[in-house]
């Protein structure tokens, strides 16, 4: 059940961001919650290969790669869903940021003690 309620949650981060950011469009909350479940799924089987691949540069950049490996994760994601788009890589990285910023916030509200 609290996984279902954090994807609602995603979905609801999504369709605000995409509202908020010009360079990011969301076409209806169907699509949004399409989209909170394919980053999920995305984040589970694609990030840690990502994240092995590139781990050199990542030790280089000191983490600071694993932003842009979240953004390829949202660029991703607006491949394989239609209605989701994001205009570039920059404007994956501000929404991947932005998402992070919004899941934290609305999961705390949601967190047991």
């Amino acid at each position: 059940m609290k996984t279902l309620v954090k994807l609602l949650l995603t979905a609801i981060a999504v369709i605000v961001l995409g509202y908020l950011l010009p360079g990011v469009s969301v076409t209806s909350f169907l699509t949004a919650l399409v989209v909170a479940v394919v980053i999920a799924l995305l984040r589970l089987i694609v990030k840690p290969i990502l994240i092995i691949l590139t781990l050199p540069i990542t030790i280089l950049t000191f983490g600071i790669f694993l932003l842009f490996i979240n953004a390829i994760i949202i660029l991703l994601a607006g491949y394989f869903v239609s209605g989701f788009v994001v205009d570039g890589i920059w404007w994956a990285l501000i929404f991947s940021l932005l998402l992070s910023l919004f899941q934290s916030l609305l999961f705390a509200l949601i967190k047991e003690e």
